[in-house]
């Protein structure tokens, strides 16, 4: 394997490194948020984001769309919302006669669906065209939303009341589920201090169009068969915890992941890998976004419920059961 394929090239890295760097200038620390954006943009995946007010979700967004020159919307999820107030509507025209389009907010590079759970299942159900077919049919025409394209959905865990849960089909279109945690001591002094001083934006670095280089980019990233074989592995483990030695998980859990978890483990293992600046995979990208991709996917049952345990405790011991492979990478042997 040649030593161009091995690593990324330095316009790649560069382009990357300055994205971040001025996201960074505005957001002060959620790295592992941050770099989880990055890997649904690379791998063209949706996030579902979870986490209290005031977390600088919507300001990450944000200033990424800044950051790359990409058309940002806002949609509010409130229980009167309708789905036309998302994908569009047609309005007739009295001087005319004629019925004419108005495309809804959906039409944007980043779309942030805030509190997405506080609108009814017709509503929410509305985005599942767009998130898997990039694409609307109102009254029967289609319209392709611009390309790059993310859907980051956030959820409040602290209110319930009032709330709708998500349809599974919606939430399996999810590429990751994201945990959005309160700072440190140290960040949120920072925070404090820029929000007082003078305000600090995000400048353009690049283009939607170096974007979807970079897409392009990420699909060219090596990933062994044995990395995707543990991807297959941990995602049958959900679904028949039996068969790796996980008898007793069984009763816990009333559906597993489907295939799409096995397919976003195996993109997103790659989108990490050209972050962190390599062209192929290690079982160490694939790891580190098992919890993210799964624990929306595993349904647990009542006596799991009952029992107080959580996606993420059960992914932890299907991790420990499942072991990665130990030497995955085809091209340690082209170097020897």
């Amino acid at each position: 394997m040649s030593t161009e394929a091995q690593t990324t090239s330095a316009g790649t890295a560069e382009l990357m490194e300055q994205i971040l760097y001025e996201v960074k200038r505005v957001v002060v620390g959620q790295d592992r948020f941050l770099e989880r954006v990055m890997v649904a943009v690379l791998a063209g995946g949706h996030l579902l984001v979870e986490g209290v007010p005031g977390l600088a979700k919507t300001l990450t967004v944000k200033t990424l769309a800044d950051a790359v020159r990409g058309n940002f919307k806002r949609i509010q999820f409130t229980p009167d919302l309708v789905p036309s107030d998302l994908v569009g509507t047609r309005i007739y025209n009295q001087k005319t006669g004629d019925f004419t389009t108005s495309l809804g907010p959906v039409f944007a590079n980043l779309l942030l669906a805030d509190e997405i759970n506080r609108a009814p299942a017709k509503v929410q159900s509305a985005l599942l065209e767009v998130m898997q077919e990039r694409q609307v049919t109102i009254a029967g025409e289609t319209h392709k939303v611009p390309r790059p394209f993310l859907v980051m959905a956030t959820q409040n865990p602290i209110e319930t009341e009032g709330t709708y849960p998500l349809p599974e089909a919606q939430v399996d279109r999810f590429m990751m589920k994201v945990l959005v945690d309160y700072p440190t001591d140290e960040e949120e002094f920072v925070i404090v201090e820029r929000v007082i001083g003078e305000p600090t934006s995000a400048s353009p670095v690049a283009s939607t169009d170096q974007l979807a280089a970079l897409q392009a980019e990420c699909r060219r990233v090596y990933i062994d068969p044995s990395l995707i074989q543990y991807a297959v592995r941990l995602v049958s483990a959900t679904r028949t915890p039996e068969k790796h030695g996980l008898k007793d998980m069984r009763r816990f859990i009333t559906f597993g992941a489907s295939p799409r978890a096995t397919i976003n483990l195996t993109e997103g293992a790659r989108a990490l890998a050209l972050l962190r600046g390599r062209m192929y995979a290690l079982p160490e990208d694939m790891t580190a976004l098992v919890p993210d991709v799964l624990r929306h996917r595993v349904t647990l049952s009542y006596e799991g419920l009952s029992e107080g345990l959580t996606p993420d405790s059960l992914i932890d011991k299907i991790m420990r059961a499942v072991p990665a492979p130990a030497k995955p990478l085809e091209h340690e042997k082209l170097v020897a």
